[in-house]
């Protein structure tokens, strides 16, 4: 599911124009965003921008991994 956001542009008399991109608070959230934190910008294609953190805070969530066996390659008998 995408979230549309329009990009908003501030013109400046002395300085140069600047855009911005709007994060929809379900996505901040989401990714546990913090006030000041800076990203990365990658520009992958003229379609896609992805947004990289250098610094990524841990998972509050531990998973752990189960080894499982697929019916094609176990023998029981």
């Amino acid at each position: 599911m995408g979230y549309p956001t329009k990009v908003q542009q501030i013109r400046r008399k002395k300085t140069a124009d600047q855009y911005y991109i709007n994060f929809p608070t379900a996505v901040a959230e989401a990714m546990e965003f913090e006030k000041g934190e800076v990203i990365e910008w990658i520009i992958e294609d003229k379609a896609n921008i992805i947004a990289h953190r250098r610094q990524v805070p841990p998972s509050p969530v531990t998973i752990k991994k189960n080894l499982r066996f697929s019916s094609k390659g176990s023998k029981r008998s």
